[in-house]
């Protein structure tokens, strides 16, 4: 079966949208492009044993090594990805973007952005909010934790894509992927005060936050057009048939990627500025 994301506001202007198929080998929510394919992937279609069962591509886990190597390349092969063309972030909760024109880690940041056509890029998260986006000439994605997104990893990111694909924020389509949402994120007075009124509650005389929210309107104060926003809208912590989540499983878990990538057959346009 097959399900789609919903936009944060409706819309009548053409874009692409998330959809869900459930029937897939490697179920997970996907937007496919001329240009890129974007996804956000589940807990399912994997080889993995519990706890990390079954699609666990997060190396910084207890799952065996080859395990997670054939999780990436299912997952990779999937979407039509050539696992050798693979750049990954060392993330560290901050707000580096990096821009990458090859595979391999990429230490201490948590965005990544490539123009290059068939260079994936992937972030890991499980409860954190992954953010995909995608522009004419580039693809990026992020990893969103109340940290990061507080200091401005959503807009430091679209700012990236921008700069790289020489396009206005206007002409970016952000996703939001599945994460840990104000139903299930209780924080304290300190992580509370962090986030603007409109992303967080207080219920029971106890703080919840709502990282899709603050990154919304991180995005939209950043220039992004709202109906170009759209969100899975699914919490991990809720949906543990779905999702691995640190907060639900108390740590021990697998990790979901947010993973992005131009066609290998995108032109690759003329050339662009420097690093981000």
């Amino acid at each position: 079966m097959q399900y789609a994301a919903r936009n944060m506001i409706p819309t009548a202007l053409p874009m692409a949208s998330l959809t869900y198929d459930s029937t897939a080998p490697v179920p997970c929510w996907t937007v496919e492009t001329a240009e890129a394919v974007l996804a956000f992937s589940t807990r399912l279609g994997g080889v993995s044993s519990a706890p990390y069962d079954s699609l666990n591509v997060g190396r910084s886990t207890g799952d065996h090594s080859e395990a997670v190597t054939e999780n990436r390349r299912r997952l990779l092969a999937h979407l039509g990805l050539d696992p050798e063309c693979l750049a990954t972030a060392g993330q560290t909760h901050g707000v580096r973007v990096t821009r990458v024109e090859g595979p391999g880690l990429e230490p201490d940041c948590d965005a990544l952005v490539t123009t290059v056509p068939g260079l994936a890029v992937a972030v890991t998260a499980a409860d954190c909010l992954p953010i995909g986006l995608v522009a004419r000439g580039a693809v990026g994605v992020a990893h969103s934790g109340w940290r990061g997104t507080a200091a401005g990893i959503p807009r430091a990111t679209l700012d990236a894509v921008c700069a790289a694909a020489g396009v206005g924020p206007q002409q970016v389509h952000c996703h939001l992927g599945p994460s840990i949402r104000p139903c299930c994120y209780r924080v304290g007075d300190d992580v509370a005060e962090a986030f603007p009124h409109v992303a967080r509650v207080r219920i029971d005389g106890v703080w919840h936050v709502d990282l899709a929210t603050a990154a919304r309107v991180q995005l939209i104060r950043a220039g992004a057009v709202p109906e170009h926003i759209t969100d899975v809208a699914e919490c991990t912590a809720c949906h543990g048939d779905r999702y691995f989540s640190h907060r639900r499983d108390a740590g021990t878990t697998g990790r979901l990627w947010a993973v992005a990538a131009r066609r290998a057959t995108a032109d690759p346009g003329p050339p662009r500025g420097g690093p981000v």
